[in-house]
């Protein structure tokens, strides 16, 4: 998404105002009525157990921007990396259909800020990190994912996941030479990583260089035990050719 930065957020009052025009009178009454729980609830199990009715109550009206809020609400106050995660996922989820870009920038707010919480519990959780970084990339700040992602590569270089991904947006950015020099780094310590020989062949055929990436896709397809997987370079193959 070009110029995110420039977006601004939906506020979630207005998210959820829009969202009450929407819905049954009798709905609503209830939910007013939590709404009003969660403002008395002075034991965080209350505030727990009224921001996951009003989760359900919005998630069953197919609200499901403002229900992933009220379950990230939950999770912030339940503080577990399971649920700031799961509820991470819902905003991340729904943020692949949305359609309007405050929406969408203020999803993406919301999943990162969570997934801050859950990294902070866990702070030797690569996946989320990853996850998060990918956060930023998709949604307007590609930078800022390229900087995380290399912060964390900088401290453990044998994470695969976050090499290749690094790789893949050499390419797409078409600085061929950087990806094939990373992969080529990582092979040298993970032989047998069939993923980063698919993209280090996939940087030769972007540059030009089709017999070379046939090549490699071979070494690749030979490292695979998938037979799926296995027939889909082959054909990969055979329209590159």
């Amino acid at each position: 998404m070009g110029g995110g930065q420039d977006i601004k957020p939906i506020s979630f009052s207005e998210l959820l105002a829009s969202a009450k025009l929407n819905i049954p009178a009798e709905k609503l009454l209830q939910i007013n009525a939590w709404e009003n729980k969660v403002v008395r609830g002075d034991v965080k199990n209350q505030q727990i157990a009224a921001y996951k009715q009003l989760y359900s109550a919005w998630d069953s009206l197919n609200q499901l921007p403002v229900a992933a809020y009220y379950l990230g609400q939950a999770a912030k106050l339940e503080n577990s990396e399971k649920s700031l995660t799961f509820a991470a996922n819902l905003f991340l989820e729904h943020l692949q259909h949305a359609q309007e870009p405050g929406v969408m920038k203020w999803e993406a707010n919301e999943a990162i800020g969570l997934l801050d919480q859950a990294i902070a519990l866990n702070p030797g959780n690569d996946s989320l990190k990853i996850q998060q970084a990918l956060v930023y990339m998709n949604t307007g700040e590609p930078m800022v994912g390229v900087q995380k992602l290399r912060a964390l590569v900088a401290e453990n270089p044998d994470n695969i996941e976050a090499q290749v991904t690094l790789a893949n947006l050499a390419i797409t950015s078409g600085q061929y030479d950087k990806a094939i020099e990373r992969m080529e780094t990582l092979l040298q310590q993970h032989p047998e990583e069939a993923k980063a020989y698919f993209v280090l062949a996939e940087a030769y055929r972007s540059k030009g260089d089709v017999k070379k990436a046939v090549s490699l896709f071979k070494k690749c397809r030979e490292l695979l035990k998938d037979p799926e997987l296995k027939a889909e370079i082959d054909g990969y193959i055979k329209s590159i050719q």
